[in-house]
């Protein structure tokens, strides 16, 4: 009776072994599948951001800022062009800035903790919006305030 026993949990045991190890290639197959769109996804970024003929859309300027792999050419070309095509903001609410401004404050933010900028393309992002926007210069300062002090030194 003891020897049935023992070769009923040895048997158990193994088949609760097959399971566990089918569950663990089945979600390693899973995150592979992640690595790869993950993959896809920085190709098409970098596709977007070869191409000379940047989109003027701002949500795909914003990401093109957000990749730390752009250039510091791209960059150049991509703050131009928000403050060429998306340079005015919207007036305050009262003391509030208008919520069209998060964007902007994301992009103030996200230039002063890039890897390739330099100071000229942050000082010439922070001219041209503060002269086309006076109303949130406090606002822009305290964006690149936040940026500047956050980056690693």
């Amino acid at each position: 009776m003891n020897i049935e026993l023992i070769i009923q949990s040895v048997m158990g045991l193994v088949g609760l072994l097959a399971v566990l190890l089918m569950f663990l290639f089945f979600t390693s197959s899973s995150k592979t599948k992640k690595k790869s769109k993950n993959l896809k996804k920085k190709e098409a970024i970098k596709k977007k951001t070869s191409s000379s003929a940047l989109s003027t859309d701002l949500k795909t300027l914003r990401a093109i800022i957000k990749n730390k792999e752009t250039k510091a050419k791209e960059l150049r070309e991509a703050l131009e062009l928000v403050i060429k095509h998306h340079g005015t903001i919207h007036a305050k609410l009262g003391r509030l800035p208008h919520p069209e401004f998060e964007p902007y404050k994301d992009i103030l933010f996200t230039i002063c903790r890039h890897p390739n900028i330099d100071k000229d393309m942050i000082i010439n992002f922070d001219k041209n919006l503060g002269q086309l926007n006076p109303e949130y210069k406090p606002e822009i300062n305290d964006a690149i305030t936040k940026g500047l002090t956050s980056r690693r030194v």
